[in-house]
């Protein structure tokens, strides 16, 4: 899951986030226990997904981890897209800009936190306290990323190889997700107007 692309794309709406970072928890109609709008964070995380997938630089971005990961490639892909997201100095002109978002996104999760699944809410402070939002733009964040990816697999043992494949082909990834994020960022602004448009403002699209 690739928690900073989430984030980032829920535009600074915090119900819209809330859905966006804890869809991956919720089950089929289960969804519906939840207030609207963060109903629609959860369909839009899933959007996001879908066009994520079905992305020609996403799929060539598998294939660098497909031997030695298979099925579980485009989750390596999608910390690897969270780790260039965080660099990407037309999203994140500074350190600063990017360790400022990420502690008005844990802010802005905290008083959603009742509402939220199990699982994520137990995660929620591990996810502050370590950062794990700002730490991405750094390699031994997504070294770490890798090793929780796999201990939250049902099959998976070793997270080295993930790592040695994304500092081998570091430069070709990064292509990969110049190549995606701008079409899947535009993608987002429009499932907003399109789904949301009462909530939507221009400042969304100034971000």
């Amino acid at each position: 899951m690739n928690l900073l692309a989430h984030a980032y794309l829920s535009f600074d709406q915090p119900p819209i986030l809330v859905g966006n970072m804890i869809s991956d928890y919720v089950k089929g109609r289960k969804k519906l226990l939840y207030p609207e709008q963060i109903q629609r964070g959860i369909a839009l995380h899933r959007a996001i997904d879908t066009y994520t997938d079905q992305h020609d630089a996403t799929k060539a971005a598998k294939e660098f981890f497909r031997p030695d990961y298979r099925l579980y490639a485009g989750a390596c892909v999608d910390v690897v897209y969270d780790h260039f997201l965080a660099n990407d100095v037309n999203e994140f002109e500074t350190e600063a800009a990017l360790n400022s978002f990420a502690q008005k996104t844990y802010n802005s999760l905290e008083p959603y936190k009742t509402l939220m699944p199990e699982k994520f809410a137990a995660m929620l402070p591990y996810m502050q306290s370590q950062n794990w939002l700002y730490h991405y733009k750094f390699k031994f964040g997504i070294e770490k990323s890798f090793g929780g990816l796999v201990r939250r697999s049902a099959y998976l043992t070793d997270s080295a190889a993930a790592f040695a494949v994304f500092e081998k082909h570091y430069d070709e990834l990064h292509q990969c997700y110049d190549h995606f994020f701008p079409g899947v960022k535009q993608m987002a602004i429009e499932w907003l107007h399109q789904n949301d448009q009462q909530n939507f403002t221009s400042g969304i699209i100034s971000i």
